[in-house]
Formats: C-alpha cells, sequence, structure tokens
C-alpha cells in the first residue's frame, strides 16, 4: 500500500507537469496565432485584398471573413519549418496565370496589327504623294497624322504587354515587389523596343516637285527648296518602319500551337526546354519546310523590292521601278548577278547587300530541306541495303565459280602442254577474276559495316529492356528456389530430429537399462 507521502509528492508533480501543459499550449497557440497572421498578411498582399482567407489557430477554424464564404484552411507549422502555400493562393496564381497569358497574346496581335497598319499607311502615302499633295488637299496631312496616331497606338500596346509581361513574372516567381523583374536586359529590351516602334516619318508635307514623265514611278514629294538632308532623313525612316515586323516572330510564338499545348509545356518542363522562337521555328521547319520557306521568300522578296524602289527613285534610274528592283532582288537573292541592273544609291546597295546575305542563308535551308526530302528513311534503308547485300552476294558467287573455272582451264593447258599464248591467256583470266572476287568481298564488307554503324537506338533500347526484364525475372525465380530449398531443408532437418527421438525411445523402450 502506497504512503500518502508518495501521494502528495505524486499530486504536487502532477500538478506541476499539468502548469507546464497549459504554458505549452499557450505559447504554442500565441506561435500559431503569429503565423496565422503572418500568413493572412501575405496571402492579403499576394492576392492584392480581393479574396479573403480564414485562419487555422490552436483552438480550430477561425472565420476572418464574417463566415459567409468557403474557408480555406493554412497549414501551420513549428518555427524554422517551411511552410506550405495555400490551396486558394495557388488556383488563384494558376487563374492569373491564365488570364496574363491571354491578355499578352491580344496585345501581341493588336500591337502587330496597328504596326502593319502603319507601315501601309506609310506605303500609300510614299506611291500616292505626287497625286495627293496638291492646292487645297488634307489627304495627306490626314495620312501623316494617321501615321502618327497609329505609332502612338503601338507605343501603348507595347507598354502594356510589357506590363503583363513583368506581372506574369512576378507571379510565376511568387514576388511582391514588381521592381525585382526589371533587370538591366529587360529595361534595355523595352528602351529598344519603344525606340524602334517610335521611328516613323515626321510628316514634313512637302508640296511634290515636277515630273520627269508620266511614265516613271512616283517621285518623293520634295520642292526644289528643301534640302537633301531633310530628303534622306525622311527616306531613311521610311525604311526604318519596316523593323516593325520583329513582332511578327513574338505573334508566332504567342499564337503558335507549342506554346499553347499543355502536354508540350509538360514535356519540355521535365527535359529543361525553353519554349523560344528558335524552337518553334524548329518545329514548323521539321512539319512544314517547304511551305515555311516559300512564304518567307515571297514577302521578303516583296519588302526588299519596295525598299529598293524607294530608295532609288530619287535618282530616276530603271530601278526605281517595282518590275526592274523585283528582278535585281530576286537575282542577288540567288546569288546569280547578272550585272544588268545595279543600285546607284547608298540606300539601295545597302538593301542589295542585306538580300545577298539572306540569299545565302535561304539557300543553305532550301539544300538542307531538299536533302532531307530526298533521303531514305530507317524502313527504306533496310531494304535497300538488304537487296544490295543479296545482289552482291549473288555475285561473289559467280565470282568464285569464275575463279574455279579459270583454275580447271589452267591446270588443263598445262597438263597437255599446249600453246605458250593459250596458257598465258587463261593465267590473264585467272588473275582478272581473283581482282573481281577480292573487290566484291570488300564491297560487301563496308556495306556490312556500314550497316552495322545504322544502330537504331530504340530498337537497342527495346532489346535492353527485354534482356533486363528477363534477368530480373531469372533472379526472381532463384530468389524462390532458394527460398524453397531452404524450406525443404529445415523440414529434412526437422524430419532428422524426430528420427532420432523415435529412434531413441525405441532404444530405451527395449533396454531399460540405458536409462
Amino acid at each position: 500500500m502506497p504512503s500518502p507521502t508518495w501521494e502528495g509528492s505524486k499530486a504536487e508533480t502532477g500538478q506541476r507537469e499539468d502548469g507546464a501543459a497549459e504554458s505549452d499550449d499557450r505559447e504554442r497557440g500565441t506561435g500559431g496565432r503569429l503565423l496565422c497572421a503572418l500568413a493572412m498578411e501575405m496571402t492579403n498582399r499576394s492576392l492584392h485584398g480581393d479574396s479573403k482567407v480564414d485562419c487555422v489557430n490552436c483552438d480550430g477554424l477561425i472565420s476572418r471573413n464574417g463566415g459567409d464564404s468557403a474557408e480555406v484552411s493554412v497549414p501551420l507549422s513549428l518555427p524554422g519549418k517551411r511552410t506550405t502555400l495555400m490551396e486558394g493562393d495557388d488556383l488563384y496564381r494558376l487563374r492569373e496565370r491564365k488570364v496574363l497569358l491571354e491578355d499578352k497574346k491580344r496585345l501581341c496581335a493588336l500591337a502587330l496589327g496597328t504596326a502593319l497598319l502603319g507601315i501601309l499607311l506609310m506605303i500609300i502615302h510614299a506611291e500616292l504623294c505626287p497625286f495627293i499633295n496638291k492646292p487645297g488637299s488634307n489627304i495627306a496631312l490626314i495620312i501623316n497624322c494617321s501615321i502618327s496616331l497609329s505609332t502612338g497606338c503601338l507605343l501603348i500596346f507595347i507598354i502594356a504587354f510589357h506590363y503583363k509581361d513583368i506581372r506574369l513574372f512576378v507571379n510565376d516567381h511568387n514576388q511582391l515587389d514588381w521592381r525585382i523583374a526589371m533587370t538591366s536586359h529587360r529595361v534595355t529590351v523595352i528602351t529598344l523596343e519603344l525606340l524602334v516602334c517610335s521611328i516613323h516619318p515626321v510628316g514634313t508635307y512637302w508640296r511634290a516637285g515636277p515630273h520627269v514623265n508620266s511614265s516613271s514611278t512616283a517621285p518623293l514629294c520634295v520642292s526644289n527648296h528643301h534640302s537633301e538632308v531633310l530628303v534622306d532623313m525622311e527616306l531613311l525612316l521610311s525604311v526604318l518602319m519596316f523593323l516593325r515586323l520583329y513582332l511578327v516572330h513574338r505573334a508566332i510564338l504567342l499564337h503558335s500551337k507549342v506554346l499553347l499545348s499543355a502536354s508540350y509545356r509538360s514535356i519540355g518542363s521535365l527535359n529543361s526546354i525553353n519554349f523560344t522562337f528558335r524552337f518553334v521555328l524548329k518545329v514548323l521547319m521539321n512539319k512544314h519546310p517547304a511551305r515555311t520557306l516559300l512564304v518567307f521568300i515571297l514577302f521578303f522578296w516583296l519588302t526588299a523590292s519596295w525598299m529598293l524602289t524607294l530608295c532609288e527613285r530619287q535618282t530616276q534610274a530603271s530601278t526605281g521601278h517595282m518590275n526592274t528592283a523585283l528582278w535585281l532582288i530576286a537575282i542577288t537573292f540567288l546569288t546569280v548577278g547578272y550585272g544588268d541592273v545595279a543600285p546607284t544609291t547608298t540606300c539601295g546597295k545597302a538593301v542589295c547587300l542585306f538580300t545577298g546575305v539572306m540569299g545565302v542563308a535561304c539557300t543553305a535551308m532550301l539544300v538542307a530541306v531538299v536533302t532531307k526530302k530526298l533521303a531514305l528513311n530507317k524502313g527504306e534503308k533496310h531494304v535497300h541495303f538488304f537487296m544490295l547485300d543479296i545482289q552482291i552476294s549473288k555475285r561473289i558467287r559467280h565470282a568464285a565459280a569464275n575463279v574455279l573455272r579459270e583454275c580447271w582451264l589452267l591446270h588443263r593447258t598445262n597438263l597437255t602442254r599446249g600453246n605458250r599464248g593459250e596458257h598465258r591467256r587463261h593465267q590473264r583470266c585467272l588473275l582478272e577474276a581473283i581482282r573481281v572476287f577480292r573487290h566484291l568481298r570488300l564491297k560487301q564488307r563496308q556495306l556490312r559495316d556500314y550497316v552495322s554503324e545504322m544502330v537504331d537506338l530504340p530498337k537497342m533500347q527495346m532489346i535492353m529492356c527485354d534482356l533486363s526484364a528477363n534477368w530480373n525475372n531469372s533472379y526472381r525465380e532463384l530468389e524462390q528456389r532458394i527460398l524453397s530449398m531452404e524450406q525443404k531443408l529445415d523440414e529434412l532437418s526437422r524430419c532428422f530430429q524426430q528420427t532420432s527421438e523415435l529412434l531413441s525411445q525405441a532404444v530405451r523402450h527395449r533396454n531399460p537399462e540405458i536409462r
């Protein structure tokens, strides 16, 4: 029976333990409330104050939004351990990412359309300038104002696009400060884009100069009292407006099925592949090589031809006509260069030089595409090399038969001791048959070496997988046999033990004196 002193000490100890437990609970509850407050603050910042978050403390779920909406539980952890993200926050970020991607696609399409509209208005102004710049006509002023207005809209779309891009970066990296995304590279890219997209003819609204003849192309809208510097400036600004076409590659990237496909993105993220315009261009060149090259070459020819006519209009040369400029661009692109037509201005020479460089690059790609189209696939190669091997084997058998025949004829000539000329003829035939036989054997060896180098990696992988599976099955069977042998050995040892006990009992029963 326990003593009263021991019971009192046990009661005091229990009270102290209860007090310590209560203090731990209070500390844990205070820590939980602090963690909950921090989680709520971070969530409110990340959700921009639009969503309501419920918090979990040590007593249970406490609703912070009045209890009229769905609760989102925030898992708490001890200090020093990493807390997991809320499920509601992840869903909101995914939804926001989808919306931002759609906004980027829409803004990119609007920016490209506005850029093409500005280029089209510039071309119309340059072609119709002598006919619309008449006294009392405001058509030129309206076109110039439209070009400036489209440029302003383009700059707004570019700024909005990069604003969405920065928000997408903040969303992907779970950052709160947008200034983290403003790296030097991003700032440089935005500045260059705004500078390129702001280039357009300033619109001096000059009067049209006198026509040389009615059959010539439309000259520049320049009167005699303007300096050549302003003319060159207008010409340079008009040509540099084509730099806005860099938006085409961005539109192709954002509207491609590669970027829109979830399976592409998932497999690409697992293989650390960046979905850039280079990757999309490779996919297009693999799927539709001829169509892609044809569209690019035709568009480049038309653009370069018009730029050449714009550059050559000042001199009233033959290259100022569209048909002559198109001929010059085509022969320069194809690196033929007949020499019948040549540019005279510095701007025209620069356009032709750039055309030649692009022609060399496109010719190389065209050769690669044609080579790929003419190449045999794996099945065709296997069939072709198999038939070649059969044909060479037949020729080797015929060559071996010719060697044996010539040996027999030479031996018969030696036995009959015939004419020396016939003997020498059979020797030459024998040497030629041996040479042909060796040549065919060498061709067969080279063919088989080439075929052996064509290793079918998927087939080898399947063979290795089958071998590995067979080895695993054999190993499992061996383990099962070893286990069954161990069980049988245990049974044999048990039987031996029982047999020895029975023998000892029988001996004791017959000879009681042994006890």
